[in-house]
């Protein structure tokens, strides 16, 4: 396992994890009232698609994306999305939005007849993209941050790790083929 995967710990009396890079988005808010985080939803990401390593995930999360550097960022320019935290493809974690408030992740979703997942979901983004084998080392930095909110948040004890394209199976396809759920699963034991 990379370093950063053994280091994963909750700030106390908040949740933010240390050993993940902060960058606050500001596309969030407070979960609706009697609503704790419960669900893992795990996403795939590029910007522009498919291109790795570059700011636009991190643009996009903190509305700094420009239109005018690629013709797909003036497609989606304007939208206020964010996601709780980004696993990139070298393994570095990046958090924007606290566990305990929601993040704008999930759109349209639903889970186990319960509508509107973001008001219960910690969203997950993986740098990648539906038809590219994640790197192992996002599978174990993954596994990592699942295992750390189970044994810290006690909402998160026993929560579910679905993809995007569960939660909203219409209209996403996310985290894709590519994503190995067994790979995932022998990690989380």
């Amino acid at each position: 396992m990379s370093s950063v995967t053994t280091s994963l710990s909750l700030l106390p009396g908040s949740g933010l994890v240390m050993g993940a890079r902060q960058l606050t988005s500001p596309n969030c808010d407070d979960r609706p009232s009697g609503s704790a985080p419960d669900l893992f939803v795990i996403h795939g990401i590029s910007l522009p698609p498919s291109d790795f390593g570059g700011p636009g995930i991190e643009q996009l999360f903190t509305n700094c994306l420009d239109p005018k550097e690629h013709p797909y960022y003036a497609e989606i320019f304007g939208l206020e999305v964010s996601s709780h935290f980004l696993i990139r493809r070298d393994g570095e974690l990046v958090q924007f939005v606290d566990v305990f408030r929601r993040a704008w992740h999930a759109g349209v979703s639903a889970h186990e007849g319960r509508e509107r997942c973001n008001d219960f979901a910690v969203g997950i983004e993986l740098e990648g993209a539906d038809d590219v084998p994640y790197e192992a080392v996002q599978y174990e930095v993954l596994a990592s941050l699942v295992t750390t909110l189970r044994n810290n948040v006690p909402t998160l004890e026993l929560a579910p790790v679905v993809g995007h394209s569960d939660i909203s199976p219409e209209r996403k396809t996310d985290p894709g083929p590519a994503f190995s759920w067994e790979t995932l699963n022998r990690l989380l034991g």
